[in-house]
């Protein structure tokens, strides 16, 4: 009987993607635009995404508009993102503003109800370098929860980080926390 638990328990995972009729993230829809502001959490590491309790806010403003399209990414919802970027950056943290522009893609990896939770990942290129990163080329990651409001509006917690991966000596890195507020159709 164990035997059997633990069969069904490992073939579940790959049939309920196939069992899934709509992409959590756009219901019967096929394109969205979300657009996202963010306060700055401090420099540093991929830590940041998932421990609010290092934040060190920053007097650094983010705002993304994103235009995305459903895919599945090894039969789980995903999208396929195209991301323009820009941080505003002030006071203390002033000449780290930089204007950006980014594929990415997205995946949900946990999904109930409406709610759904996942990570992204893609290339982003700058067009300055500055003190903190020193290179245009730069990889966007992202932690999300997002939830469905109706058929056609959505909104998401998320926590973004860009850094180069260490390919320059300099390289501490931007995180940013917030919200996005998105538009299917």
């Amino acid at each position: 009987m164990l035997r059997k638990i633990l069969a069904f328990l490992l073939f579940l995972p790959f049939v309920y993607p196939a069992m899934a009729q709509t992409n959590i993230m756009f219901g019967d829809k096929i394109n969205s635009i979300s657009l996202y502001a963010a306060q700055g959490v401090g420099s540093g590491s991929l830590l940041k995404l998932i421990q609010p309790g290092i934040w060190d806010f920053n007097p650094q403003t983010f705002f993304m508009v994103q235009y995305a399209q459903p895919i599945q990414f090894f039969r789980l919802d995903s999208r396929l993102n195209l991301n323009v970027v820009q941080n505003f950056a002030y006071k203390s943290s002033s000449g780290l503003d930089f204007l950006g522009i980014g594929i990415s893609v997205d995946t949900a990896l946990l999904k109930y109800d409406g709610w759904y939770m996942g990570l992204g990942i893609g290339p982003y290129m700058r067009e300055s370098m500055d003190r903190w990163v020193e290179s245009r080329l730069v990889f966007g990651e992202k932690v999300f929860i997002g939830k469905n409001i109706n058929d056609n509006w959505h909104i998401e917690l998320f926590t973004i980080h860009f850094s180069n991966g260490n390919f320059t000596p300099k390289n501490e890195g931007f995180n940013f926390a917030g919200l996005s507020v998105g538009y299917k159709f």
